[in-house]
């Protein structure tokens, strides 16, 4: 299948997906959602992929905001439904994916692309990347989920602050904030991100989907995260998984995980 904005390489257990839209820095639009969308849904179902990074193309910027041209004069309805769609289609997506999602974040992390960042599992940035939600600079506020992921990420007082100020901090203050897992120089970020990937790939991808899930679940008021972690754990004895597992260390030998 053939897409307009976003780019696929897949080597081994390790998916990559670029944001190809480097005339409008990246910028999300609808159509740009709509194929994230269908490349998620389908690397879900791909078993040979265990491991997904998703980067902007150039130097400039991961995503360095949304499309504001495309709903700059919507109503109050349309609002509503703009940022419902956007987290139903992707953000809660890629956050709920049983696969791991790294975020390269290459440059500008603005506004949604922040929040895109933040729907990953971590986040990985180059030293000359830029951070920063700027909605309320526009009159409105973030709405793909960037009210709620932030104060998670980094608190809930630097969260007021980095909204309410709508500046931008640099890579080394989102590493000291805890909202990226690493900096490195920027010829150096998707080495490690396929290093850290590599590294994932050598787990069960079965109980590595369990984890995602339980730890979610810890964010999720409606839900037991304690209960919910016993569910999963109990599950794992179940599976091929973790008769492989647990057989390969009794026999001192590394494990092939046949996940499932």
């Amino acid at each position: 299948m053939g897409y307009q904005n976003i780019l696929i390489d897949t080597q081994g257990k390790l998916a990559t997906i670029t944001i190809n839209r480097p005339t409008k820095l990246n910028a999300l639009n609808r159509d740009t959602i709509k194929e994230l969308n269908k490349v998620f849904l389908k690397l879900e179902k791909e078993k040979s992929v265990h491991v997904i990074v998703i980067t902007g193309s150039g130097e400039k910027a991961f995503v360095a905001g949304a499309d504001i041209s495309e709903f700059a004069d919507f109503s109050v309805k349309e609002g509503k439904k703009l940022a419902a769609k956007g987290q139903e289609l992707l953000f809660n997506l890629i956050e709920n994916l049983s696969k791991p999602v790294i975020a390269a974040v290459n440059g500008f992390a603005l506004g949604g692309g922040l929040e895109l960042a933040m729907a990953c599992h971590f986040r990985v940035a180059s030293d000359n990347a830029r951070m920063g939600l700027p909605e309320v600079s526009l009159g409105v506020i973030p709405g793909y989920g960037g009210t709620q992921r932030l104060p998670q990420l980094v608190g809930k007082g630097r969260a007021m602050e980095m909204i309410m100020t709508a500046g931008m901090i640099d890579a080394k203050k989102a590493l000291d904030y805890g909202l990226v897992n690493y900096v490195v120089p920027q010829e150096e970020l998707l080495e490690l991100c396929q290093k850290l990937a590599n590294r994932i790939s050598n787990n069960s991808s079965v109980a590595i989907g369990y984890a995602i899930k339980a730890v979610n679940d810890c964010f999720n008021t409606s839900i037991n995260g304690y209960a919910s972690e016993i569910d999963a754990f109990g599950t794992c004895f179940g599976t091929a998984d973790f008769k492989e597992g647990t057989t390969a260390f009794m026999e001192k030998r590394k494990a092939i995980f046949p996940g499932k």
